[in-house]
């Protein structure tokens, strides 16, 4: 009923993002060089500190303006949130949480972060409608094993399936049927020399950025839900705002609960 109920509504991104007022207290992570939210209330981590996130947007867009980038209050290489040393009323990430190599602990180091009765606003991009088309969805036991395994990098198999693996990121060519072609027999070969180069890369680097995880609004949903009956967090889905058509997100308010 929930679902179908916010279909029915045009709920846009700046619909979700003016959700948290200027009176609350927000850790917005990974802004990279341009945050959602911006204010005296509002705390800032990323995997990179002040000096590395100006080099890198200059690298990416020269026409920024250095004086304009905003200040990192909290840096891991990592993305290690336990350096964060301040509690809030609210977490905001977009475009986050799929990079996550351990869910479960982010999970759990994002509710130690929040005040009681805390909320988790993200936004995620919805696998169906973007480059991670063509790799398989996400299971409750994909998340579960990597939390068992404390993973601390991206595993293999997840670097591959970023390197050889993405197709086209336009939503409303995927919302037409148009995935574009990975497996046909003229793109062999090039699968072949990504798969080579990622089995290098993963060999000589300890870091690297990719996703780890893919997601429709309903599986998201649900394996939130079965880690909250197994108590290895405790997040409840608030809200569920359901991807619009011709876009490549969905968004998502979680809520933390102390009280079973």
């Amino acid at each position: 009923m929930l679902l179908k109920l916010l279909q029915k509504k045009k709920y846009s991104r700046q619909y979700f993002i003016n959700l948290l007022h200027n009176d609350l207290q927000i850790l917005e992570i990974g802004p990279f060089y341009s945050p959602v939210y911006k204010g005296t209330n509002v705390k800032y981590f990323d995997i990179l500190n002040q000096e590395e996130l100006i080099k890198r947007a200059l690298q990416i867009n020269p026409d920024v303006n250095a004086n304009d980038i905003r200040f990192i209050d909290y840096a891991s290489p990592t993305g290690d949130l336990s350096v964060v040393t301040e509690t809030f009323d609210a977490v905001f990430s977009s475009h986050a949480v799929e990079h996550q190599w351990d869910l479960i602990d982010h999970f759990q180091k994002v509710s130690n972060l929040l005040r009681k009765g805390g909320k988790y606003h993200l936004m995620i991009p919805d696998k169906r409608f973007c480059f991670d088309y063509y790799n398989s969805i996400t299971t409750v036991a994909d998340v579960i094993n990597a939390n068992f395994e404390k993973r601390k990098r991206h595993s293999l198999k997840s670097v591959i399936e970023h390197r050889a693996f993405l197709t086209h990121n336009n939503p409303v060519e995927h919302w037409k049927g148009n995935h574009g072609f990975i497996y046909s027999p003229e793109l062999n070969w090039d699968v072949a020399a990504k798969i080579k180069n990622a089995l290098d890369e993963y060999s000589e680097h300890s870091f690297i950025d990719v996703h780890a995880w893919y997601f429709t609004p309903d599986s998201f949903a649900e394996i939130i839900n079965i880690l909250y009956k197994l108590k290895y967090i405790n997040f409840k889905v608030n809200t569920l705002y359901p991807t619009l058509k011709n876009s490549l997100e969905f968004f998502v308010i979680l809520e933390k609960n102390d009280s079973e």
